[in-house]
């Protein structure tokens, strides 16, 4: 059985990880780690380099096999802004994976709180009046009418993962 060392203890992110990886293939351990770039990432760019920095500190903080870091962010597409969300998944044999999931187009609203300088979780409080929209729905929750939320979008790029990592395996790493 492999241990999975996420770097987070956000419920939300850890439920995706699980919905994904087998209990019976998988130990999964949590602990919070530092991203390495800002509380609120503001470009895919560092927002990707927030989840494989959490997978890589994840990983070298715990005696696990395999690190995952899932970072959401923000990102400024043609004066709109984006939610954005990236994962990175590392192993002790170096083999780093990176995949980036949904983009949906932030309120006029909320983009101007996150030009104030204030966090997405903070300002999606503020415009729905909810507490701790970041460790459940998060913004994708709310912004989708609750169709998809915060764990079912970590999920899916816990997937791309998981099949990027096994098919490297399976045929030759490369790194991201």
């Amino acid at each position: 059985m492999k241990t999975v060392a996420v770097g987070t203890n956000n419920e939300a992110k850890i439920a995706a990880v699980r919905a994904v990886l087998s209990e019976k293939e998988y130990r999964i351990v949590s602990l919070e780690v530092p991203s390495g770039v800002s509380a609120q990432p503001l470009s895919d760019e560092e927002t990707r380099l927030g989840a494989i920095g959490r997978a890589k500190r994840a990983l070298e903080a715990t005696e696990a096999d395999i690190g995952i870091g899932l970072e959401g962010g923000v990102t400024k597409i043609d004066g709109q802004w984006w939610l954005c969300n990236w994962g990175a998944l590392v192993d002790r044999d170096g083999v780093v994976v990176a995949a980036g999931g949904a983009r949906l187009a932030l309120p006029p609203d909320v983009g101007a709180g996150i030009e104030a300088g204030r966090e997405l979780g903070d300002v999606m409080e503020a415009y729905t009046g909810r507490r701790n929209v970041r460790r459940k729905e998060g913004a994708v929750g709310v912004l989708t009418n609750g169709r998809v939320d915060r764990s079912a979008m970590f999920s899916h790029i816990v997937e791309l993962l998981a099949g990027q990592y096994e098919w490297l395996c399976q045929n030759g790493s490369f790194h991201v």
